[in-house]
């Protein structure tokens, strides 16, 4: 086994994932991500000293936490109305959040993710055809496939639209680009 620098955030996660082994930890790079079903109080209190782990494993390695990008999502139809906090902090329980670019809402509907997705990459492409005066249409059709396409794909796996109203923005997005 090989050690070094590169080794060394690798090696702190995994203890980390040991100490909160009795929750389900997702870790990604530099985030950590807690989930855990509250079916009671006491699920809750699990919850929170998973926090508080995290809080004291990362003071005990002089490691910064991000206070200001945690939060709480609470997903399905019964709403956990417990504050958690983390070193203190409260941490406010969001309707949506983003995780690796992905709007995730407590219903898990995809379409507040389209409705970005489509506006962000509705702006892309009128900026596309503004800043480019020539009438070229392969350097435009090469433009949008550079600078559009890669936002209405990425990640499509998981937002793919299957109800009318997310396929109908998504069209008429198409639509107005067109007619500009």
């Amino acid at each position: 086994m090989s050690s070094g620098p590169d080794k060394l955030p690798r090696l702190h996660f995994k203890k980390l994932k040991y100490i909160l082994s009795y929750s389900l930890v997702k870790l990604f790079a530099d985030d950590v991500k807690v989930y855990l079903e509250i079916c009671n109080v006491d699920d809750a209190a699990k919850l929170q000293k998973a926090l508080d782990l995290i809080a004291e494993w990362a003071d005990d390695r002089q490691l910064g936490l991000s206070k200001g990008k945690c939060n709480t999502l609470s997903i399905g139809k019964h709403q956990d109305t417990t504050q958690y906090y983390i070193s203190g902090t409260e941490l406010p329980c969001l309707p949506h959040c983003r995780d690796l670019g992905v709007a995730i809402t407590s219903d898990l509907s995809p379409s507040l993710h389209i409705q970005q997705i489509t506006t962000n990459s509705h702006q892309r492409a009128i900026s596309i055809l503004r800043c480019f005066v020539s009438g070229n249409i392969t350097l435009l059709v090469r433009a949008f496939l550079v600078y559009v396409r890669p936002v209405l794909e990425y990640n499509s796996i998981t937002w793919s639209p299957h109800l009318k109203q997310d396929v109908n923005v998504n069209v008429n997005q198409s639509m107005s680009i067109k007619d500009f």
